[in-house]
């Protein structure tokens, strides 16, 4: 796992230097809208896969079918050769400069030091409602696989809906807005899944109605607002992904977007490597319930900051930067 997750790294870099060179710098919004598009559906189609693949083949087997699909990934991939010649230029720096320069782009920025910061907040959040979120479904509230199947797959479907939206909405109300508007929502999406267990109170989980047809009424509400949580989340990251990711690429010169891109998605693992952890111990000592409050209270944070920011005003200026060029929106 530490290797895959040091190559995803090093994936997601490149995929976000790679793609300001195929697009026009206007249009990285609606490309990216499209890419996370085209991933959600693969995320939510891989798990309801997974799911068949698992109690026909058994885990370790799925696994290795889920190892083949990535050489398919680096097969397609490959048959794209290389960009004409908007490759970013090579300089003589060392590493050392290199991975400075890149720390004073992201923090030193008007605009993405406050994205920065607020998605590091947001990591931690995250990271324990990941932790949490199986537990509250398969332990406490009884539903499942197949429940969890079902709320995971409502975060897919809102996700797909965001990705849709999330063009015009930036278009409409402004990048920044639009961008804050979803961050605010994803703490309200997550206290509606805290919810859950107070709506089905009075009946015991631990896998006993692990059927959907065998749900009793009160089950049937708590899955209700625990999948329209999941819903709004998936919907807000589905709004705000596609938004986030284009205005990073669009005010950051091209030399610059790798090592932009590499010191933002490193502190943001690392963020994970701290919430993951804090989401367990939380649900250990105080129950589910409390650790997704305190999810809340990091999305919430994460939220604000945004919100008391100069972003929320940024916008996405449809021009054309040099390599040595910088957007002040």
């Amino acid at each position: 796992m530490f290797a895959f997750g040091t190559l995803a790294l090093a994936s997601d870099a490149a995929y976000q230097s790679f793609l300001p060179q195929l697009v026009p710098r206007s249009l990285l919004i609606q490309a990216n809208a499209r890419l996370q598009q085209s991933d959600t559906v693969a995320q939510t189609t891989g798990s309801a896969v997974a799911g068949g693949l698992v109690a026909v083949l058994t885990a370790p087997l799925a696994l290795l079918v889920d190892a083949v699909s990535y050489f398919f990934s680096a097969a397609v991939l490959m048959t794209l050769g290389r960009s004409s010649d908007r490759r970013p230029a090579q300089g003589q720096q060392s590493l050392r400069a290199k991975v400075a320069e890149g720390l004073k782009w992201v923090y030193g920025h008007t605009y993405l030091a406050p994205m920065a910061w607020s998605s590091h907040i947001w990591f931690i959040g995250s990271s324990i409602l990941g932790a949490v979120l199986p537990a509250l479904i398969l332990q406490d509230l009884g539903l499942g696989a197949a429940g969890l199947g079902l709320v995971m797959g409502c975060a897919g479907v809102g996700a797909v809906i965001g990705t849709t939206v999330s063009t015009r909405l930036g278009q409409w109300c402004g990048t920044g807005r639009a961008t804050v508007v979803a961050r605010t929502a994803q703490p309200l999406a997550v206290a509606l899944v805290a919810l859950a267990p107070l709506a089905a109170s009075g009946v015991h989980g631990g896998g006993g109605h692990s059927s959907p047809l065998d749900w009793p009424g009160e089950l049937w509400a708590a899955f209700a607002l625990a999948g329209f949580g999941q819903l709004l989340f998936g919907m807000a990251m589905g709004i705000e992904g596609p938004l986030e990711m284009g205005y990073q690429q669009a005010v950051t010169p091209d030399r610059l977007i790798a090592r932009m891109s590499a010191t933002r998605r490193s502190v943001n693992r690392g963020m994970i490597v701290i919430g993951a952890p804090l989401g367990g111990l939380i649900a250990t000592a105080a129950g589910t319930a409390t650790a997704l409050w305190a999810a809340v209270a990091f999305l919430l944070l994460s939220a604000a900051v945004l919100l008391f920011s100069r972003f929320r005003g940024a916008r996405i200026e449809v021009q054309q930067l040099s390599d040595d060029e910088a957007v002040v929106p």
